[in-house]
């Protein structure tokens, strides 16, 4: 069939993007599911850091591709192997396709599916197939979904069935930005009731970092980040401090205000800088939590004595230590109850075509999670 999606065909194009239109508007082609494959219609797609890091060349990718992995939306057509979900469905999809029989699946752990891992850096589907193309040249799939486009074929392996009844936009944002930022606080380091916990890097991810320490029962929740706007919002979320990440005095100021240091810190900002930040102000026999992803070559040296000394734990947190199929439903259970207020980090809804627009307003860190709506 023939779709409407955002192309990216190469890496490294200049900011602004409004000006060198890194995604271009393209008719493609999308063959049908395979055997344990569905066809999706993507009603709404969320920007996201990941994104942003593969167009400005962080986490290099095969070009060309359809990026887009926090999606939302109908089943139209099920593979022949596919027997639990049905045409009429609604769907989130979830970057981290999982096989259910490697090592890692098998221990309750498949956000790290080794074959799916193998998928995702080719830029294939689980099971190593392609599905996208243009005049006979192959478009590779980013991370097992490609939502910046009309339709999807995704495996079965990467979709979760929601309620009807949940709004596209609000669906989606269970597929990336809740599973990795609350699930890091409640499955990566189980922060327990009392504990105190600072997030820096106030992005979707560590907003949701934030509902997460709140929903948990943390005693103090430090927010960092140099946005104003988003220490404030940070704080009608359930922060209870707020500072500018820009300070020269932050890491004094944080360990004064919390005796020595936080029991939880997680950094969200996807800089090594940061990490440092968040190493630094977690307190003896502490915890710190990355889950963001700067350039591979990035480094940091960090110090080995400390680590033992003060018997620190220095952990990372992929998906949020999720098990999609389970967590996907219960978040969204504590969504409708109240206590997972994830719509107040919607900040824009926009069109496909508004796609390049999109991604500036991410990179300047300004906005907090953008939606494109594909109806």
């Amino acid at each position: 069939m023939k779709i409407r999606a955002a192309v990216l065909r190469e890496m490294h194009r200049p900011l602004p993007y409004a000006q060198s239109r890194p995604f271009s508007l393209e008719t493609v082609d999308l063959d049908g599911p395979g055997d344990q494959e569905l066809l999706i219609r993507v009603h709404a797609a969320g920007l996201c850091h990941s994104d942003l890091s593969t167009v400005n060349g962080d986490r290099p990718r095969s070009m060309p591709m359809v990026l887009g992995h926090e999606a939302a939306g109908v089943v139209l057509e099920c593979g022949s192997q596919v027997t639990d979900l049905a045409p009429g469905d609604h769907v989130v999809m979830v970057f981290a396709p999982r096989c259910g029989r490697c090592g890692p699946c098998i221990e309750g752990r498949p956000g790290l599916c080794e074959p799916g891992q193998q998928a995702n850096a080719a830029g294939t589907l689980l099971g190593g197939h392609f599905r996208l193309h243009q005049n006979g040249e192959r478009i590779y799939h980013h991370i097992g979904v490609s939502a910046f486009a009309e339709c999807a074929v995704v495996h079965r392996g990467s979709v979760v069935k929601v309620p009807a009844h949940l709004p596209f936009e609000q669906a989606a944002l269970f597929g990336c930005a809740v599973l990795t930022g609350v699930g890091a606080v409640v499955n990566t380091a189980k922060v327990p009731p009392g504990a105190r916990v600072a997030v820096i890097g106030l992005g979707g991810v560590g907003l949701n970092a934030i509902l997460g320490a709140t929903l948990a029962g943390a005693s103090d929740i430090i927010a960092i980040d140099v946005h104003p706007s988003k220490l404030a919002l940070a704080k009608s979320l359930g922060a209870t401090q707020t500072y500018d990440a820009a300070s020269p005095s932050l890491i004094a100021e944080v360990k004064e205000a919390t005796q020595g240091g936080v029991d939880f810190a997680f950094e969200m900002a996807g800089a090594t800088a940061a990490l440092e930040t968040a190493y630094r102000i977690t307190r003896r026999g502490g915890t710190t939590v990355t889950a963001s992803l700067p350039h591979p070559d990035a480094r940091w040296p960090m110090p080995p004595t400390n680590l033992v000394a003060e018997e620190r734990t220095l952990k990372g947190s992929y998906i949020g230590s999720c098990v999609a199929a389970r967590d996907v439903p219960r978040f969204i259970q504590l969504f409708e109850q109240g206590r997972l207020p994830v719509t107040a980090l919607l900040s824009e809804r926009l069109s496909l075509d508004e796609i390049n627009e999109g991604f500036d307003r991410l990179a300047s860190g300004q906005t907090v999670r953008q939606i494109i709506s594909l109806i």
